[in-house]
């Protein structure tokens, strides 16, 4: 089950992990970050791409920002420029915490409905399961793009959630 603080905990986590990779990434240049490191979506740059596409997806469908306009396949190029992309992401990382900050306490019920473009088919999942999904989905591609930071020899920082930092926390 999936609660109003649990959502809470991971929307600020997940600004948190996304600074402390941007900051990582940020450290190689431009050709470095393109290099086809043999991911899913090729790059850091083209999954982190990839990953901000993918939370505007559903932040479209939950109401929160506009549906980006290329389809899945193109959302690894969905944000060519690298500072463009570190300044949208925050702007994003923000919307959600926001957004997230606004369930009422308890369990997140209800339904979602979407078309999803990839399936080409409407779907309806509980709401509490797509939100885990979303969370999910960051830590699965952030995953990736730490690996290949590692192998590009970059430093990265700690990913253990209860090592993020207390004053980060949602107030209690």
């Amino acid at each position: 089950m999936i609660t109003d603080s649990y959502l809470r905990v991971v929307s600020r986590y997940n600004r948190w992990q996304n600074a402390a990779l941007y900051d990582a990434a940020g450290t190689l240049d431009d050709i470095a970050r393109r290099a086809d490191r043999g991911a899913f979506w090729s790059s850091i740059h083209s999954t982190l791409s990839h990953l901000y596409w993918g939370d505007r997806m559903w932040l479209s469908r939950l109401g929160q920002a506009a549906s980006p306009d290329c389809p899945l396949a193109g959302s690894g190029a969905f944000v060519e420029d690298w500072e463009d992309l570190c300044e949208l992401r925050r702007a994003l990382d923000d919307v959600i915490v926001s957004w997230a900050d606004g369930f009422a306490p308890g369990i997140v019920e209800g339904q979602l409905e979407w078309f999803s473009g990839a399936l080409n088919r409407d779907m309806e999942a509980p709401l509490g399961v797509t939100l885990h999904h979303v969370f999910n989905h960051q830590t699965h591609h952030r995953g990736q793009v730490h690996a290949m930071l590692t192998a590009a020899g970059v430093k990265t920082a700690d990913t253990d959630l209860f090592l993020m930092p207390r004053e980060l926390w949602p107030p209690s």
